[in-house]
């Protein structure tokens, strides 16, 4: 059992504690890691697990429409992750799509847009996707190609998207696409866009070191009514970036829960494994590998839980989110490779549980941001922070 002493910092209402220890009993009966078995089929069963149970009630802003909360409460997002991070990687992916994918809608959507598509999202009936990145145009979404030009009461979109998770299984996509000649990212739309639109094709489906269902999108005069426009023509980076704002610090959260369960892992092995006539957590060198993991996890957290804390009380977090992305998963990736290093030999085993959170971590180093891009946040916020320098 993971360490929960986190829940008693100030950061949690006793909604979030309860939500933990919940959510956390409800996992380990139903949630099991996916082993050989079809992924797609095995992302749509938790989505309907999830939603049967309540759980994507948190993912949705807006509760007219089956949200807990009107509006998304990050550190509930950030606990759920967290948790089922902790129990699978599928189970997390599961929830966060669901989450990302409809997000621009709970932020930015209309009534009608709400109605037709949070229910379903809430309930595991549909499954959500998130499409931004393209070929050429990943964490510069400046640099988007994907074009929607307006004809009459359509647009029509033309171009690929690109690394979107729940692509081929998904109900509809979120997709952001270039509407007008303005310059970088103020010419960019978002658009809600259901699966079986025609035009709309799945160009090829990638498969990745920790499987889930990933894809490249085509559109081909793919006509979309103005009534799918999320939010007002030109808003399209405003409402990308608004999204990935509440998610990016769920992202820390799931590297925290892949950490802890990877330090639960290490403490056995070390506690267990007998080695010249002692264990291996009678060696110094152990005890110190084990002391780094837990500290480095710890302030992990602490800037995980802050941003969220920071956001769900109105308050700007793009530089804080940044810095718990960055280190939680940065923290993380190491963490897990002195549990392999733990397990020797049998740590790189196919399927075994540290094997598995080895493969599971590299991708949130990268995606929604990589290390580097997180880096340049930072940077930006601060110095955009600074005086002006006197004439």
């Amino acid at each position: 059992m993971a360490d929960t002493t986190y829940l008693d910092w100030p950061f949690f209402e006793d909604r979030h504690r309860a939500l933990a220890t919940q959510l956390d009993a409800w996992a380990t009966e139903h949630i099991a890691e996916v082993h050989g078995r079809d992924v797609d089929a095995a992302c749509r069963a938790l989505v309907r697990q999830l939603g049967d149970a309540g759980w994507l009630g948190h993912a949705i802003g807006g509760t007219a429409h089956g949200g807990h909360q009107d509006v998304i409460d990050t550190r509930a997002i950030c606990l759920i992750r967290e948790t089922l991070a902790r129990h699978a990687g599928l189970a997390d992916f599961a929830f966060a799509m669901q989450g990302l994918g409809s997000g621009a809608i709970s932020l930015f959507g209309t009534d009608a847009q709400k109605a037709e598509w949070l229910t379903r999202v809430a309930s595991g009936d549909a499954i959500a996707a998130f499409a931004l990145s393209e070929p050429d145009a990943g964490s510069d979404v400046a640099a988007m190609s994907c074009a929607a030009t307006l004809d009459g009461d359509h647009y029509v979109l033309n171009g690929e998207k690109t690394w979107i998770s729940n692509g081929g299984i998904a109900d509809f996509y979120v997709v952001f696409a270039r509407t007008g000649d303005a310059p970088g990212s103020r010419g960019l739309s978002a658009f809600l866009v259901p699966a079986a639109t025609p035009g709309l094709t799945i160009a090829e489906r990638i498969e990745v070191i920790a499987p889930h269902p990933l894809a490249r999108l085509r559109f081909e005069q793919c006509r979309v009514p103005v009534s799918h426009r999320i939010g007002e023509s030109g808003q399209g980076f405003k409402i990308a970036m608004s999204t990935l704002d509440v998610f990016r610090t769920s992202v820390a959260a799931a590297a925290l829960g892949f950490a802890r369960r990877a330090l639960d892992e290490g403490l056995q092995r070390a506690t267990q494994r007998r080695m010249f006539n002692q264990t291996l957590a009678d060696f110094q060198l152990t005890q110190a590998k084990l002391a780094e993991m837990a500290t480095g996890i710890d302030a992990a957290a602490l800037l995980t839980y802050r941003a969220a804390w920071m956001r769900d009380r109105g308050q700007k977090v793009t530089k804080e989110a940044a810095m718990a992305k960055m280190t939680a998963t940065e923290t993380a990736q190491r963490v897990i490779d002195g549990a392999v290093q733990l397990f020797g030999g049998m740590g790189v085993v196919s399927d075994h549980p540290v094997e598995r959170l080895y493969r599971e971590i590299r991708a949130l180093r990268i995606y929604e941001g990589a290390t580097e891009v997180q880096q340049l946040i930072i940077a930006r916020e601060l110095l955009r922070a600074l005086p002006a320098p006197a004439a």
